[in-house]
């Protein structure tokens, strides 16, 4: 499947306060769905995750997920995307990780760092989005 653009329309849920559901797949086959902040690179998605979370186990290059966002004002209003991990990447994502904090919870930078644990930054590539409200 070829990349798609997420439409303008729903370009807010992804800059504001709301909490993405991520859906991976896990090493037996089962689904796991876990709520992240979520952020924009152009049209792909960024996750940022610290090393030792499960989610990141699943999340390699060429592995497909989804996610959905609702609106906090609107939940009948979201998007639902499904796409395919094209990168992840070390470089950036501890400062990342502090405009999401900004971002979502009004201080930088994270507060709740693990000594030693480093951040990672998915990049997800969109191959389906559907919009809804």
């Amino acid at each position: 499947m070829s990349a798609v653009k997420i439409p303008d329309t729903v370009a807010d849920l992804f800059t504001g306060k709301a909490i993405a559901n991520l859906a991976t797949v896990t090493a037996n086959g089962q689904p796991m769905v876990v709520p992240v902040w979520v952020d924009r690179e152009g049209d792909n998605i960024l996750i940022n995750s610290a090393e030792d979370r499960v989610k990141n186990r699943h999340m390699t290059k060429g592995a497909r997920v989804a996610l959905a966002i609702s609106d906090p004002a609107n939940p009948y209003r979201y998007v639902a995307v499904q796409g395919r991990v094209v990168e992840a990447r070390a470089p950036g994502a501890e400062a990342h990780i502090d405009k999401l904090a900004q971002r979502y919870l009004g201080k930088s930078p994270y507060p709740w760092r693990t000594p030693g644990v480093k951040r990672e930054l998915f990049v997800i590539e969109p191959t389906r989005v559907k919009v809804q409200g």
